[in-house]
């Protein structure tokens, strides 16, 4: 027996580690739906969710009007509660800002719920088997706006459904392959596409926030966590760390761009190990990065001198030159800006700045070199 190709494993392990990634991201729904709000080219989404009450309204009405629909005064008024939901629903989002994240969660709970108790309702067990359909509706904006474990428990309704409406059609005579056929279709759709669709969505997404050479936040993405921390009121204390490569243009002139990818490559490595993973770290320019996380005076100086010495640290294996190989050194010029919490907060920007004017100060002095600016609160404005 033939052993398993390297690669093969490799991606594996690498596939396995992206579909936990994905599992276990929270799913930023509160920027998404600023983001879809705040653009007039994307403002119809809430017009076309809200459309979707206004169509489910419509089919009930005309379901009720029809010899196929509800038996009894139950479903009869069931129904009409449904239409009612379903016009609240659409006045919701027409009239209204975009949902908080649990408000959403909950309308879309209910949107799943009344369009069950709708396709139970129905005369028709066919037609009604064939309603459950309408949770792929639903579940499209789940994929987009909530995260997969949100979508997994609308999978997990989405079969229970079927299945209870298919075999409630095959109870009374109904062919059993045409119930199959209900199921398999609504599994593909449910079960099947709508997650995969939400994970290629993820993988997107992760590519628009993160810099593909080091796998570091970008300055978009840094921009996107920080906007979530001015928001949230807890500034402090709180710390930002500039980080700049001291000479590095003169690593690409002698030993070329690509020996110097590899040593942005292996300077985000050492900070990942350097950094704890409760602080935002992010490649914000060309031989920029950044730190940003909740630290002290004392702990943001001990965590940018530990940054200064394992980037400075000596690399085994260097660029090869006429001479031999030669090991790439390179150093960082690192400031800091400390808010420990007295007066008014500044804003993450703001420290920014001053860790950036902080670092512009230890590069003129040399390089290699922690400059750290403890703020003035009361001067942050």
């Amino acid at each position: 027996m033939e052993p398993i190709p390297l690669r093969l494993v490799v991606a594996v392990a690498n596939g396995r580690v992206m579909l936990e990634a994905w599992w276990h991201d929270p799913a930023d729904y509160h920027w998404l739906a600023r983001a879809l709000d705040s653009h007039a080219a994307v403002r119809w989404t809430k017009v076309a969710v809200g459309m979707g009450g206004a169509v489910l309204a419509g089919i009930a009405i005309l379901v009720l009007s029809s010899e196929t629909g509800p038996p009894n005064r139950f479903g009869q008024a069931l129904d009409w509660l449904i239409v009612g939901f379903a016009l609240f629903w659409a006045l919701r989002w027409w009239l209204l800002p975009w949902p908080s994240r649990g408000e959403s969660l909950a309308l879309f709970a209910a949107a799943d719920l009344a369009i069950t108790l709708a396709c139970l309702q129905e005369a028709n067990r066919v037609y009604g088997a064939l309603g459950v359909i309408l949770l792929v509706v639903t579940g499209g904006y789940l994929a987009v706006m909530h995260n997969a474990k949100v979508l997994a428990v609308h999978a997990g309704w989405t079969i229970v459904s079927v299945v209870a409406l298919t075999a409630r059609m095959v109870a009374v005579g109904g062919d059993p392959m045409v119930g199959l056929a209900i199921v398999l279709i609504s599994m593909a759709a449910g079960v099947v596409l709508l997650p995969t669709m939400q994970f290629c969505y993820w993988v997107l997404r992760q590519d628009a926030v993160t810099d593909a050479l080091t796998a570091l936040l970008n300055r978009r993405g840094l921009e996107l966590h920080l906007s979530k921390l001015a928001e949230s009121d807890r500034l402090a204390p709180a710390c930002a760390i500039a980080i700049d490569l001291d000479r590095f243009k003169d690593v690409n002139d002698r030993f070329g761009h690509g020996m110097g990818d590899e040593v942005l490559s292996r300077t985000a490595k050492r900070l990942r190990r350097a950094v704890s993973p409760r602080l935002l770290l992010a490649r914000t320019g060309g031989e920029e990065f950044v730190i940003f996380g909740p630290l002290d005076a004392a702990s943001a100086r001990a965590v940018a001198e530990l940054v200064r010495r394992a980037v400075a640290e000596p690399e085994e294996v260097g660029a090869v030159t006429g001479q031999g190989t030669e090991s790439v050194v390179v150093t960082a010029s690192i400031g800091v800006a400390v808010f420990d919490g007295i007066g008014d907060s500044p804003t993450p920007a703001y420290l920014l700045a001053r860790a950036d004017t902080a670092m512009y100060q230890a590069k003129q002095l040399g390089g290699n070199l922690v400059v750290v600016d403890d703020l003035v609160a009361t001067n942050a404005t």
